[in-house]
């Protein structure tokens, strides 16, 4: 039997407000004592407001993106449904722990803008949904996962416009501008987008991006640029408008993607390795060009 996230999210829910009103609690009876002690009785109140309260509450949001970045960090095998805690982070790698998702073998989770790309992030994060709470609840929790980010379209459509546009800001805010997932981007266009972890970063890492990723995605647009000439030249009028805006968008993106292969090709027969020790901001740095710009 599936499990609803909406059910897990309002036990959460009623979790955080318990431990917010009893913290709110304790924190007026100190006060109350505090002014008790010293007569100030008519000076200060005991009150507490609660944007004073020092824990939070639960907020659907905030906690439905929490869930999405820790299905990430499952695919990449940084968490495990089968293991607590961080199942890894460096050092030695122990396969035994991953039972329920099994982690990408070559450490890229590509971000598309259609299903090109068999291990595209927005079917995994299905996948996970899927495998951590139930093939029988998967639509009803995706749309509830899509109605706590806000925005139009399906649930899968609403994700994937998380995944592309808002994800990896809220990654970099999160770790205070030192990501530990790094985001290769070809620009506004979305040509090209794919995370990698930077704890299984190896020297061929870019060389495996371009080869596997961007030269298959370039292929892919190729291929649905060709479709769609064909498909223009035998529609209706009333159809033509619709084909030609994303023939336009299509053309944009491969020229983008086109373009940034010369980065990423340069780049890669570098073969540059990283060393965790000098930290994310100067290993981050050697790929400036390719990786999107942190804010």
């Amino acid at each position: 039997m599936g499990k609803l996230i909406s059910n897990k999210y309002n036990q959460w829910e009623s979790e955080c407000e318990a431990r917010f009103q009893k913290l709110k609690a304790n924190e007026e009876e100190l006060n109350r004592i505090f002014i008790d002690i010293y007569g100030l009785q008519d000076e200060l109140s005991p009150e507490v407001e609660d944007k004073d309260v020092t824990v939070r509450r639960a907020d659907l949001q905030r906690e439905i993106k929490s869930l999405i970045s820790y299905a990430v960090g499952c695919w990449f095998g940084r968490y495990s449904l089968d293991v607590k805690g961080l199942a890894y982070a460096g050092g030695e790698w122990d396969s035994t722990k991953y039972k329920t998702i099994i982690p990408v073998k070559d450490n890229v989770l590509p971000i598309c803008d259609d299903d090109y790309l068999p291990t595209d992030l927005t079917g995994l994060i299905v996948d996970f949904v899927a495998k951590a709470y139930g093939e029988d609840t998967l639509d009803e929790n995706l749309k509830f996962i899509a109605d706590a980010l806000g925005g139009k379209g399906t649930p899968r459509e609403v994700i994937r416009s998380y995944l592309l546009n808002g994800f990896y800001a809220d990654h970099c805010k999160i770790y205070q501008k030192r990501p530990i997932y790094w985001l290769f981007s070809s620009g506004k266009k979305n040509g090209f987008k794919a995370l990698v972890y930077m704890h299984r970063w190896e020297r061929t890492t870019v060389a495996t991006v371009r080869t596997d990723y961007v030269h298959e995605l370039q292929e892919r647009y190729r291929t649905q640029l060709s479709l769609l000439s064909e498909q223009i030249d035998s529609v209706a009028q009333s159809d033509r408008v619709k084909l030609k805006k994303r023939q336009e968008k299509l053309t944009a993106q491969l020229t983008e993607i086109n373009t940034y292969e010369e980065k990423v090709h340069h780049l890669a027969d570098m073969m540059i390795d990283i060393d965790l020790d000098d930290g994310v901001k100067v290993n981050y740095a050697k790929f400036a060009d390719i990786l999107e710009r942190i804010k």
